[in-house]
């Protein structure tokens, strides 16, 4: 929890506290650490996979109308955490992005590269007055020409790439899950269930089977897909 007691220091995103910190960047990423779970882990062998929960908070609500996972291009998946709305319209501007890499160089945009424009991005949005930091982290998996990725971006402006991670509520259970669990050269499916053991695990409470959402990148195909329920409902009773 942060500190109440900021000395006025939060009124102001430009202003650096005593101790040198920016209590909005702060509060932006608190915002992400209150937000839905996602988890991402990728290996050299069977591509890359990003697992969510899918909670409705309403009997009312229409479930089409909520989405925390995201094709960016053919082979880039995301998942979201925070703010929705931020994260909305950075995952447009990063579509768009991604043709603007097609169009200028006829190829399709490697991610690490679109890591570290989101990053720049976000990073503008630290240091101007009149503006907030994005309340939102994204979570990018993807197959290209350097292999299987997976990367981070944070609010602050930082971007990671990490063989397997996670953000949102519960994540440092979920970081040790993963620790705990993940090797390397793990088969596409490993992911997957990997994946789903770590959000079952880092719960407070049960998740229905439906609620589950994989998205993933096979390395041999290098192509952003999702698991058909059918396919969730068989890996469950594995994890």
């Amino acid at each position: 929890m942060l500190n109440k007691s900021t000395g006025g220091y939060d009124r102001s995103l430009t202003m650096f506290s005593p101790e040198g910190r920016l209590f909005q960047v702060e509060y932006a990423l608190e915002a992400v650490r209150r937000g839905t779970l996602a988890v991402g882990i990728k290996s050299e062998t069977g591509g890359a996979v990003i697992v969510i929960r899918k909670k409705i908070p309403s009997k009312l609500m229409d479930p089409g109308s909520i989405r925390k996972m995201f094709e960016i291009d053919d082979h880039i998946g995301c998942a979201i955490s925070g703010l929705h709305a931020d994260s909305r319209i950075l995952v447009d501007w990063t579509r768009v992005q991604c043709q603007v890499n097609r169009l200028s160089y006829d190829e399709p945009i490697k991610l690490r590269t679109l890591a570290r424009r989101v990053a720049d991005i976000k990073q503008s949005y630290t240091q101007h007055g009149g503006t907030r930091p994005f309340g939102s982290a994204l979570l990018f998996i993807a197959v290209d020409s350097e292999g299987s990725q997976l990367f981070t971006t944070s609010p602050s402006g930082t971007y990671t790439e990490w063989k397997a991670t996670s953000f949102g509520t519960g994540e440092s259970s979920a970081k040790k899950i993963l620790k705990e669990n993940y090797k390397d050269n793990m088969t596409l499916d490993e992911l997957m269930i990997l994946g789903l053991k770590v959000q079952k695990e880092a719960s407070d409470e049960e998740i229905e089977t439906s609620e589950y959402q994989i998205g993933y990148v096979e390395k041999t195909e290098a192509t952003f897909k999702r698991a058909t329920a059918k396919k969730i409902k068989e890996l469950v009773p594995l994890i």
